[in-house]
């Protein structure tokens, strides 16, 4: 029987496990096979797959075809090739590329067909030999892990598909011309796939390391935040249900480049919501969220000469003190100081299709500008509406209206008062200094560079319970958005 410190041991051990298959990316950006697509199909182009097509070694492809089949077809098909002059890709296509998912979800089918027009000359006849011939090739994306438990993507099993090789005349010539196209032909059906594998595949596979090497740039592009710029970097891939799926950790840095909050997994949660026809999405964590809002909004201390500046508010607020004390509103002057004060950085709140951004005050009330010693001063839990919206492919968040939600009296030279006495007019002060202060250091907005990297011209974003979703935005919805 087991001693009750084995059954703890294994207890705790059970929870740490726990623990670490519940840890959260700090953030995860998923691209549908679509958009693998579009990357490989500009891939192709920008390496010139036809002029690899184009190049193609037919005739010794053919030539060699020729040679192992020597002993059964005897000399015979070897005169009739020697008739054959030279032997070449005429033209060539590369189609609509595919990608789809494998029947488990694990792994991603990429399809490239490709459609070329060869010829020969023979002195047979005066005119070029024509042959159509359609190929192609397949491979897969998957995840691999090595010994160290590092995990890639690889494209593998490259080779040209079974059943997808079509190869025919083009023209009928003469008898003897399309005899001699036949035997062509049958030394270019088992030629072809072996020219696919050894041509085109390692172009494939160049082309999909190139992806990956733009999309791990476009990955770790910084993010500018004010002064500082938030900076993310990829932990592991995977592949489900057909998406690829990059898990990404994130860390801030200040204006000098330092490292000031490292995120990587964490026990928070982050619920990656799925595509659903989207061509990616970039979930990104609560607390990555929250750090890079703080970091836009500082600790700051404002000072203004209320009279001078707000001069309603000014005597609202020597109404609402007289309501308290008489002398107390007696001793404000023209050059009465309010200091307002955001010791902390703001916290930002998510519920599903919300945000609220909750803020510690301190707020201070000076008579004149020469008071060494404020009347009084309040600590404040305020709260705002957060808005995140999109304008084009920047991320925008303005905060609406400030709540007081609790008022607390921290020191005062007038004596203890309800605090509930002042909420009105305090609200108006930080409505009217400190709201449109934060939104002008809010207004230039976030850029996510990769929506456009993508090639889409605008973002759309989203809130969860604990992640903010960035998408593509529409064609209707962007046009809206102008």
């Amino acid at each position: 029987m087991a001693s009750p410190w084995t059954f703890t041991l294994l207890c705790g051990l059970l929870a740490a496990t726990l623990v670490q298959a519940t840890l959260s990316p700090s953030a995860v950006l998923s691209l549908s096979s679509e958009v693998v697509k579009d990357g490989l199909t500009q891939e192709l182009k920008d390496h010139d797959a036809i002029s690899i097509l184009q190049q193609l070694p037919l005739l010794r492809a053919v030539q060699e075809e020729e040679a192992n089949s020597r002993s059964a077809l005897g000399d015979v098909l070897t005169s009739i090739l020697k008739q054959i002059t030279w032997l070449k890709v005429t033209s060539a296509n590369v189609l609509q590329v595919q990608v789809q998912p494998s029947a488990n979800g694990q792994e991603l089918i990429v399809k490239i067909p490709v459609d070329m027009v060869a010829g020969f000359n023979t002195p047979l006849v005066k005119t070029i030999v024509e042959i159509q011939m359609e190929a192609e090739a397949q491979a897969l994306i998957r995840v691999e892990t090595d010994e160290q438990g590092h995990s890639r993507l690889v494209l593998s099993d490259c080779s040209n598909s079974h059943g997808r090789l079509r190869i025919s005349l083009l023209h009928k010539l003469s008898i003897l011309v399309n005899s001699l196209a036949d035997k062509v032909i049958s030394l270019l059906v088992p030629a072809l796939p072996k020219l696919v594998k050894s041509q085109l595949c390692p172009l494939i596979e160049t082309t999909f390391e190139e992806m990956g090497a733009d999309l791990l740039r476009l990955v770790r592009a910084p993010v500018p935040l004010g002064s500082g710029q938030l900076v993310f970097d990829l932990l592991s891939p995977d592949i489900k249900d057909g998406v690829i799926q990059l898990n990404l950790g994130a860390k801030l840095l200040d204006s000098q480049g330092e490292v000031t909050n490292e995120f990587s997994n964490s026990a928070a949660s982050l619920m990656v919501p799925a595509l659903d026809g989207t061509p990616f999405s970039l979930v990104v964590r609560q607390d990555v969220v929250n750090a890079a809002v703080g970091t836009l909004l500082p600790p700051e201390e404002l000072v203004v000469l209320l009279y001078s500046v707000l001069p309603e508010l000014a005597q609202q607020l020597k109404s609402s003190i007289r309501a308290i004390r008489e002398e107390a509103a007696n001793q404000l002057g023209p050059t009465q100081i309010v200091k307002i004060l955001t010791q902390e950085t703001p916290e930002l709140l998510l519920d599903q299709g919300s945000a609220t951004v909750a803020q510690l005050i301190v707020l201070q009330v000076f008579a004149t500008s020469e008071a060494s010693r404020p009347i009084f001063t309040l600590g404040i839990e305020a709260s705002s509406e957060a808005q995140f919206y999109t304008n084009g492919d920047q991320l925008m968040l303005n905060l609406n209206e400030i709540s007081s939600d609790r008022i607390h009296l921290l020191t005062s030279s007038i004596g203890l008062f309800n605090t509930e006495l002042l909420k009105d007019i305090i609200t108006e002060i930080l409505d009217s200094i400190l709201l449109p202060n934060e939104n002008g250091k809010l207004r230039s907005g976030v850029l996510l560079s990769i929506v456009k990297a993508l090639g889409y011209e605008a973002a759309a974003t989203s809130v969860t319970e604990d992640a903010i979703v960035i998408t593509p935005a529409a064609p209707d919805h962007f046009l809206l958005s102008r």
